[in-house]
């Protein structure tokens, strides 16, 4: 079983290799946030052996969080020499951004989250756009094509996604395979976007177990009648969905279907 998940690894950076390659990409860009997501991808791009940039990049972040990235951080150079990394403290940026820029408009509390997701993609473009590279998005199956729990043009932003088709538990047992730190395997998912901490679970409402049930079920209902906990999920599930499909689908445009005539 193990031997599968680390089958699949080599697949997916193979195919990061491979696509490199026939873009004339030299660098992999990864922003590392000490959570399981970008562990894994952050190896996987180690694994490809092109050049791969990796970025702590605190705002305002709890020390734990800043330790469990800056430990995976250490355990990806030891083992590839094609890896480098930097420590950029933006928080200073933000602040500068938020108190003098932005100081006559009341920014909401997600807003302000919002903003430092996009910081720090802006960022993690700088780098890539400054070594021949691209930046590779770290977001899971449930969060980016279930629930939308990202941030439009933060970490949305990205160029090529490893993981998007692998749900959260196979992240899991993907990470598992590679040797990822217990530590991050069993640290509670956060986005790091909030100055209290909290917990992606304490956003939503629910574990990513059971809105991945959610997501398997709206794709393959098993009409199996549902429990008050299941109902309560699935509500949960559908109202992220609807709220965030803005973020899923492609942006409208208006087709102008006058040109003719009017060229005419």
């Amino acid at each position: 079983m193990v031997q599968d998940w680390l089958d699949l690894g080599i697949k997916i950076s193979e195919w990061l290799r491979d696509y490199a390659e026939k873009n004339q990409i030299k660098t992999l860009v990864v922003g590392v946030s000490g959570g399981i997501d970008s562990a894994v991808v952050s190896t996987l791009c180690a694994k490809t052996g092109l050049d791969t940039i990796v970025l702590n990049m605190p705002i305002h972040q709890e020390k734990s969080q800043q330790d469990l990235s800056n430990t995976h951080i250490e355990w990806l150079k030891s083992n590839w020499r094609n890896v480098k990394s930097d420590l950029i403290d933006l928080s200073g940026t933000y602040d500068f951004l938020c108190k003098n820029d932005l100081k006559n408009h009341q920014l909401t509390n997600l807003a302000l989250a919002n903003t430092r997701a996009r910081v720090r993609m802006a960022t993690l473009y700088a780098i890539a756009g400054s070594n021949k590279g691209i930046v590779v998005g770290t977001g899971n199956k449930v969060e980016d094509f279930g629930v939308g729990f990202y941030t439009k043009y933060g970490d949305g932003g990205v160029d090529i996604s490893p993981i998007a088709d692998l749900y959260k538990s196979e992240v899991y047992a993907l990470a598992n395979s590679l040797g990822i730190d217990p530590l991050i395997q069993d640290a509670a998912p956060t986005d790091g976007l909030w100055a209290d901490g909290r917990t992606d679970e304490e956003q939503m409402g629910a574990t990513y177990e059971e809105l991945e049930w959610a997501m398997k079920e709206v794709e393959n209902p098993s009409k199996v009648e549902f429990n008050e906990r299941q109902k309560h999920v699935m509500d949960i599930y559908l109202k992220f969905n609807t709220a965030n499909s803005h973020k899923m689908n492609p942006i409208p445009i208006f087709k102008n279907k006058t040109r003719n005539s009017m060229e005419g």
